[in-house]
């Protein structure tokens, strides 16, 4: 017995243990909790981050090119048979071995670049490239608070729609049990009894089909979010019925400080030191050079001997290398032209990124308003299909009214709900995109 009790005293405080858990894991999640979460914990924003620190290294790789170049060398040769040099002295020929059986060297050779065009231009695209990396992490991180966005509003559409199809169930369930009695004292027809059911079952049906949806709007969002999608989540019903009057709105954009601008204006920085270098393949280069070598050479393998007979001796040389190109059969002209047609479509695509982000602003605004318009004649519309339901209801349990009358209405109310929702999302998204538009979307997440 004494067992048992322990056994059930364990259970009792594992449970209490992981209750906490649990319900911190029911916790609801703003749209600033889901942002926050994303930009931490997206897969693309830290790949992102990664090409940041990899641009780092690609600094130091090109820069590595303009540090002193210091490499090291040893070799060791056994010649089986060696060459004899034939000469004549005081009119006798003889033989004179050239060399020993053993040889064997060790040195050192250092390269320094004085001048060089080409290595100096690399370092200031290295440095640009680093820029570039940074200013596309951003953007990554400006995509993804958009998508979340959107993901995040589109969830609480459906919970909404959902609630207004349980409203609807509800209704028509009541509506079902004063059909169902009147039938039963023969003041209604089977077929009323009927067509109430079906259009139950066609509301459980949309009912069991909105649930599905929810849940793979949820676990798209937790997608996009970074979050693992068996994660359980709750979104606050607050967040879609937020809706104030419309922003103030700019006349004119500085689209300049758009990152999508700011990261054409580094490829044209880039394109413009590649065609920097190319030019300078037509420059000479100059560059230190300095090697030591020690030679040993020895009829047998006796280097590591006290005593060796190897004779052994060194050599050393400083010098300058100059390089100057004189033709290459105008595979640098070709390049730089190449080059210069690149610089020409790269400030095309600029002009068409700054008209595109103009576009989308002017249809943001316009988007806005019509939502804006859209939301309130909505909330009227359905407010007073709520009223027209009412009405047509209280009608019909006094005998005033049809079933098909009734039905009709609780039709219209719904579309009239769905239509408000719809309003709410469609406002909603006009919203990040306008946001979008003046470079303020990562404003969501402060």
């Amino acid at each position: 017995m004494l067992r048992v009790k322990m056994v059930k005293l364990m259970l009792i405080l594992i449970t209490g243990m992981a209750l906490p858990q649990l319900v911190s894991a029911q916790q609801q999640i703003t749209l600033k909790d889901a942002l926050t979460y994303a930009l931490q914990n997206n897969t693309n924003v830290r790949k992102s981050k990664l090409d940041i620190e990899g641009g780092r290294y690609k600094v130091q790789e090109v820069r590595a090119q303009a540090l002193p170049q210091l490499t090291g060398t040893a070799g060791l040769t056994y010649n089986p048979i060696i060459g004899q040099l034939v000469a004549n002295f005081g009119g006798q020929t003889q033989a004179i071995k050239l060399g020993q059986n053993w040889n064997s060297s060790a040195g050192v050779q250092l390269s320094q670049q004085l001048f060089n065009q080409q290595v100096f231009t690399g370092l200031q695209a290295a440095r640009s490239s680093e820029e570039y990396y940074n200013l596309t992490s951003q953007l990554t991180e400006e995509q993804i608070i958009e998508l979340v966005a959107n993901n995040y509003y589109q969830v609480l559409v459906n919970r909404q729609q959902l609630n207004v199809i349980d409203t609807n169930i509800k209704n028509v369930k009541v509506v079902e049990k004063i059909v169902s009695n009147q039938y039963k004292n023969g003041l209604a027809r089977k077929i009323d009894v009927d067509r109430i059911n079906v259009n139950i079952t066609n509301l459980t049906t949309q009912r069991e089909q909105t649930l599905n949806a929810i849940t793979q709007l949820e676990n798209q969002l937790k997608y996009s979010m970074g979050m693992p999608v068996t994660t359980a989540i709750e979104l606050p019903k607050t967040e879609l019925t937020e809706v104030s009057q419309l922003p103030q709105f700019s006349e004119a954009i500085d689209f300049a400080n758009r990152t999508e601008v700011k990261i054409l204006d580094t490829q044209d920085k880039l394109l413009s030191l590649q065609r920097k270098a190319y030019v300078a393949e037509y420059y000479p280069s100059l560059a230190l050079t300095g090697n030591y070598t020690y030679s040993s050479q020895s009829d047998s393998f006796d280097f590591l001997k006290s005593n060796a007979a190897a004779i052994g001796y060194g050599a050393s040389a400083v010098g300058l290398t100059l390089r100057v190109p004189i033709f290459n059969g105008f595979l640098t002209r070709s390049k730089i032209r190449q080059a210069d047609v690149d610089i020409k479509k790269a400030k095309e695509d600029r002009k068409e990124s700054v008209n595109s982000l103009n576009l989308a602003y002017e249809n943001a605004k316009i988007q806005l308003r019509n939502n804006l318009n859209t939301i309130n004649s909505q909330r009227k519309n359905a407010e007073l299909a709520q009223e027209i339901y009412k009405s047509t209801q209280n009608n019909y349990n006094n005998g005033l009214a049809s079933l098909t009358d009734l039905l009709d209405t609780e039709n219209s109310l719904t579309q009239a709900q769905n239509s408000y929702t719809q309003a709410l999302l469609n406002y909603k998204i006009a919203e990040i995109q306008l946001i979008k538009s003046n470079g303020n979307i990562k404003s969501l997440v402060q």
